[in-house]
């Protein structure tokens, strides 16, 4: 797994170690099975968060885990083009390469550990797809791609892109050097990620050495989700089991703890990968149809009309 990799873990800086009597640990609150299905032209996904309450996932709404596959030449695929207005998409490529495009101008090419993060807002079309080399190749692809809610005064805002590079990513070590922690974006422990958000957010990819336990500080007015992009472990002060595809919602609390295995099969001996997010919940009315994330039905028909007259933009020119 590529993403971003350090081989000595002990130059890090650490997150300072967390007291229980100083943060209470958050009690796991549930834990939900991640079907699996097809996305855009029929790349295979695991749907994160079916079967989570929405009231619980609040500031996120959808997560998809995209592979992880390999790809036989002429295999790989993407999605045509489509509409997005009233939140913000954030694909991150943990391995293989993927292209964007949209009709604001935007777009780039992501790859092992960048991440694309586009803010709809008002409205905007926009494309994913393979590159042309990986589509004669083949190869592995494994990245997510996340919906993050935004608040109804910003439902409208002016569309935004950012291009963050693996290279900018914050990486941090737990106390023991035995997990490798990158803040993508938000707050943790006073480091910072390159993401800029217009909810409060953070999220983080973790990857835990066998054997090894992590617990992170995390911010009382936040919710707590750990999905388990690969790999077995335990999580919560009650070691619950856990294992890849696997949602867990936390309770109440100060901190997080989760731990890997001592044993992992041969294709994860790396450890447990585990995308950790937090966020303010928004706690609006969420209407939610397709592409369109609004707080009314009335604003997701209008979301259509305005799709169907062009007014979200009109696809580039090759």
């Amino acid at each position: 797994m590529p993403a971003v990799t350090v081989d000595d873990l002990t130059v890090l800086e650490r997150v300072p170690v967390v007291e229980p009597a100083a943060a209470t640990p958050r009690p796991v609150k549930s834990i939900t099975n991640a079907p699996q299905g097809y996305e855009g032209e029929g790349f295979p996904v695991r749907r994160a968060f079916a079967g989570a309450d929405l009231a619980d996932l609040d500031p996120f709404i959808h997560m998809d885990q995209m592979g992880e596959v390999d790809y036989a030449p002429g295999e790989p695929k993407g999605t045509p083009w489509h509409p997005h207005r009233g939140f913000e998409t954030v694909t991150y490529i943990i391995d293989g390469t993927f292209e964007h495009q949209d009709s604001t101008g935007g777009g780039g090419v992501i790859t092992n550990g960048d991440t694309q993060w586009m803010t709809a807002g008002s409205g905007l079309l926009h494309i994913e797809k393979p590159p042309e080399a990986l589509v004669r190749s083949g190869g592995r692809f494994h990245g997510i791609q996340l919906w993050v809610n935004l608040p109804r005064e910003d439902k409208l805002i002016a569309p935004r892109y950012q291009d963050l590079r693996a290279g900018q990513v914050a990486l941090l070590t737990s106390p023991d050097a035995g997990a490798l922690i990158r803040v993508i974006a938000g707050d943790l422990a006073g480091h910072t990620g390159p993401g800029v958000t217009h909810t409060p957010m953070t999220m983080v990819h973790a990857t835990i050495s066998p054997g090894a336990t992590l617990t992170l500080p995390w911010r009382n007015d936040f919710n707590a989700l750990a999905y388990v992009l690969s790999g077995d472990g335990t999580v919560g002060p009650e070691r619950i089991g856990v294992r890849s595809g696997q949602l867990s919602i936390f309770g109440p609390g100060g901190s997080l703890t989760m731990s890997a295995a001592k044993q992992q099969d041969d294709r994860h001996g790396q450890g447990m990968d585990v995308l950790i997010l937090g966020g303010q919940p928004i706690r609006q009315p969420i209407a939610w149809m397709g592409p369109f994330v609004m707080n009314t039905q009335l604003e997701v028909r209008q979301a259509f009309e305005d799709f169907q007259a062009g007014r979200l933009g009109v696809i580039p020119a090759s």
